[in-house]
This record gives C-alpha cells, sequence and structure tokens, in this order.
C-alpha cells in the first residue's frame, strides 16, 4: 500500500500544484512509483482522462493532468474524484470521478459533501493500488474553519485518510508570518495534529534574509520547517491551472505577433493558448474587462468558455464584439475554440435552458453556422488532422452542444475521421470543438507562418517536461526532500 503526504495552503494561489508536480518528478527521478491527488478542485481549466473500466473519458482538473505527466504516467479521473466548475457567481458544474454529478449553488453544494466524500475515499483507494507515494494537494485553505464541518478537501479528507500534512505558505503575497501562525492558532486540535510542518513558497533574494522569521515561526507554533523554496521561473513554461492567473497574463512583451484573448467571464481552458505564449516571437496579451481588444493584434482568439450565451453576452457588455469587427475590416485573423466557436457564428440557442434563463441570442456573425445547446456532453481525447495545412493534431473535446450551417463545409479540422469546426469564406476566421490546437508543434509552426512568424514552432512538450525536471531540481536543491518523503504514512 502507498505511503502519502499532502500538501495544504495557508491560502489559494500559493503554488501547490506546481510543488506537487515538481515534488511528483523528484520521487520519480529517485524510481519511486508515485502519484498525485487532489479530492476536490474548482477550476474551469479541465483535461481529459481515463476512467477505469470504461471506454470513454473523463473530466479532471488541469493540474492533476500535469501532475500526472510529472509522474510519467496517464491520467485519471481518480486523481481528482471532485471538480467544480463555475457556470455563475453562485453555482458550478459537479463533475464526481469524471462525469457530470449535477449543479449545485454554492449552498446547497456544502450539503452535497457527505455523499461526495465516499466518492472520494473510493478513488482515493484505487489511486493508492499501484504506487509507492501519493502526494496529495488541498484547495484553499484549512483555516476555512467555517467550512471545516463538511470539508472533503483539506482537513477533511486528511484525517479520514489519516495523511499528514505539510502547510505551504506564500511570501510573495506578504504576510506570510501571521499566515502560518494563525493558521496554528485558529485550527481545532484534531487537525493541527495532522500538521507536520511547513515551508515557505516564492521566496525573491537572500533566503537567510528569513532565518529569524522562521525563528518566530517556530515560536508560534512548534512546527519545524521543511524548506524555502525560491522564486521558480521554470513555473512560468507549465500550463495554467486556474483563473487566478489570468491578471498576470493581461500584459505582454512586444513581440512579432500579437494575439489577444478576451477574458470571458466564464473562460474555460485557456490553457490553449499556453503553446503560443511560449513561442519566442508571439505575445499573447489576456485583456480584462474595460479594456479594448489592441488594434495591433494581428490575431484575436477566443478561448473555451463554461456558459456560451452568458459570456456572449458579456462580450458585448466589454464592447469587444465592435473591436473584433474593427479587427476583421482590418484584415486580422480569428479563432474560436470551443465555446469561442459557438460564438462566432450567427445564434446560439439553449432550448433546454441548460446553461441559464437565457434560451436564445445573436452570435458575432464572423461564421454561418449557429449552435444548439443538447444535454449530452462529449468528453474524449482526440486524434485530428488540420484541414488547411493537412498536419496531424492532438487534442480533446469538453463541450455541449452542436454547430451546424454552410460555413461547416469547410470544416477546420477533421477529429476521429469526423468533420469538425468551420472556416470562413477568405479563410481569415475558424473555429473548432478541439482542445489543445496549438499543442502541435508543426500545426503551429505553419499557423504562424502563415501569419508572417518564421522560426515557430519549438518543441513544446519538452519544454515543458524540461520545466518540470528544472523545478523538481530546484526543490531537492531548497527543500528537505528525504524528510518530506521520509513523513509519508
Amino acid at each position: 500500500m502507498a505511503r502519502a503526504f499532502m500538501l495544504q495552503g495557508t491560502g489559494s494561489d500559493v503554488g501547490k500544484t506546481v510543488l506537487v508536480a515538481g515534488l511528483c518528478r523528484a520521487a520519480l527521478r529517485r524510481g519511486l512509483k508515485v502519484r498525485p491527488f487532489k479530492p476536490q478542485n474548482m477550476s474551469n481549466n479541465a483535461a481529459v482522462a481515463e476512467i477505469p473500466g470504461e471506454a470513454g473519458g473523463g473530466e479532471i482538473g488541469r493540474g492533476q493532468w500535469l501532475q500526472a505527466l510529472a509522474c510519467g504516467v496517464a491520467p485519471t479521473v481518480d486523481m481528482n474524484p471532485v471538480l467544480l466548475k463555475p457556470q455563475t457567481d453562485v453555482g458550478s458544474q459537479v463533475i464526481v470521478q469524471g462525469k457530470v454529478f449535477g449543479e449545485a449553488r454554492a449552498r446547497d453544494y456544502q450539503t452535497m459533501k457527505g455523499r461526495l466524500m465516499e466518492a472520494v475515499l473510493q478513488s482515493w483507494a484505487r489511486v493508492k493500488e499501484d504506487a509507492d507515494l501519493v502526494i496529495v494537494e488541498g484547495a484553499g485553505s484549512p483555516a476555512e474553519i467555517n467550512l471545516r464541518p463538511r470539508d472533503i478537501a483539506n482537513m477533511g479528507f486528511a484525517t479520514r485518510a489519516d495523511v499528514p500534512v505539510v502547510l505551504v505558505g506564500d511570501i510573495d503575497r506578504g504576510g506570510v508570518i501571521a499566515s502560518v501562525a494563525g493558521t496554528h492558532l485558529i485550527l481545532p486540535e484534531e487537525d493541527r495534529r495532522m500538521i507536520a510542518g511547513y515551508l515557505i513558497n516564492k521566496f525573491r533574494g537572500d533566503v537567510s534574509l528569513f532565518d529569524d522569521g522562521i525563528r518566530s515561526i517556530q515560536g508560534f507554533t512548534g512546527w519545524r520547517c521543511f524548506g524555502v523554496v525560491p522564486w521558480l521561473k521554470a513555473a512560468s513554461r507549465l500550463p495554467s491551472e486556474d483563473s487566478v492567473v489570468l491578471e498576470r497574463l493581461a500584459a505582454g512583451e512586444k513581440r512579432a505577433l500579437k494575439v489577444a484573448v478576451p477574458m470571458l467571464s466564464r473562460i474555460a481552458n485557456f490553457d490553449d493558448l499556453d503553446p503560443l505564449k511560449a513561442e519566442p516571437q508571439v505575445e499573447v496579451v489576456f485583456v480584462p474587462p474595460g479594456k479594448p481588444l489592441p488594434a495591433d493584434a494581428g490575431l484575436v482568439v477566443i478561448p473555451g468558455s463554461k456558459s456560451t450565451i452568458g459570456d456572449l453576452l458579456h462580450l458585448r457588455e466589454q464592447g469587444w464584439d465592435r473591436d473584433l469587427a474593427a479587427h476583421v475590416r482590418r484584415g486580422g485573423h480569428v479563432v474560436g475554440i470551443c465555446g469561442g466557436f459557438q460564438m462566432l457564428g450567427s445564434t446560439v440557442r439553449d432550448p433546454d435552458g441548460i446553461e441559464g434563463s437565457v434560451r436564445e441570442t445573436e452570435g458575432l456573425g464572423l461564421l454561418d453556422v449557429e449552435t444548439v445547446m443538447e444535454p449530452e456532453k462529449t468528453v474524449r481525447t482526440s486524434n485530428a488532422r488540420s484541414t488547411v495545412f493537412d498536419l496531424p493534431l492532438e487534442g480533446y473535446e469538453i463541450h455541449l452542444g452542436r454547430t451546424t450551417g454552410p460555413d461547416c463545409r469547410r470544416p477546420a479540422v477533421v477529429i476521429n475521421d469526423v468533420p469538425d469546426g468551420a472556416v470562413s469564406a477568405d479563410g481569415k476566421v475558424f473555429g473548432t470543438y478541439l482542445h489543445g490546437l496549438f499543442g502541435a508543434d508543426a500545426f503551429r509552426a505553419r499557423f504562424l507562418e502563415s501569419l508572417g512568424v518564421t522560426g515557430g514552432g519549438i518543441d513544446y512538450r519538452a519544454d515543458v517536461e524540461a520545466a518540470l525536471d528544472e523545478i523538481a531540481m530546484a526543490l531537492e536543491t531548497h527543500l528537505d526532500c528525504d524528510e518530506l518523503f521520509g513523513l509519508a504514512r
């Protein structure tokens, strides 16, 4: 039976996902069979993973997909048994072991957690079956004691599964001594006993300057420090997990091609843009609400969305529809992926109210297609081919809805031998349901060349693998990994 330990954060976005990925890679480099596990995740950046015993695929958080890659294994839905995909400000779609379980408002979800813990523990048992070590990632913070009675993501899981915890504090945001000491102060004794120590993440400069900070935390908590992790530059080369990072992506550097991406209110799977961001000659700018799409962009990408109609309305509220029309008149190119593809058509209809109360809205009118939302969700990994460049593609599909119309006679890609997407008559606008489109190096190079960018087509997957190795080596240097792996039980 596998041994395990868990990283929990003093708050959200303290770097747990990257640390777990790096520690998984460090364990793999030591010859261990290591697996990631996150009981509950909240993200609209989903990936397709294997459902044990079934032919089809299911959804997990993109972070656990990355951590599985760090472990050198294929991802399974058991690595992230509960995934919440926000649809509105107060409600989310609930995915359990890869499949849609239902929809719940925040308050209703709290009452649902008792049933979900059974699924979490069932998946936990399966993940441990073929591993030497499992590294678990918490969600949010254990200091959210108002949620503790029904918690399945942090101490609720740790106490049930008897998994020791290492607390992660983010020094970059400030107040790290108070956040670690404050967590110790407010945790009930049962939970406090689960914490074996802590580590400090995202330190910039001379680490010795924090020696007094370590002594202060020791005095307040009695916890040992497993190390201080410096700012990991290689983390910027890894796929982004959730929308917390979008504010940091709103400004780019001047390069040969500017790609503008509107920050939709329910943006999903925006990691589709990561391979473009990695290209030396490409500047990807995520445009926040209230800002116009830049007039000097050569390409606008409309990303995926968890609520196509809602985000179409949001897009118009920002005036981005007018910016997009002007971009097209200037001869600019447009790509829509998944929900973004649906928005490019003439109409989006939702007769059953799957996404909300608005049943129909006018699209952007850049493709002669229309979309009808349907209850059946497509979730699968896909082999595909670009029709324009006749080059292979790999990716996945996660979508509701069926899109038809005259422009579909010019498909953008062929997925599993079935035409998909649509291309405008002038070839400057296209849409597809294929996520991961830009991940194919040869296609990306040819596509960028068609936009005037030469020398593209870096080996993106190899760069991600190299980044994971760099992070693993940094963690081996700055953390006491022998002690971390040794505390697992």
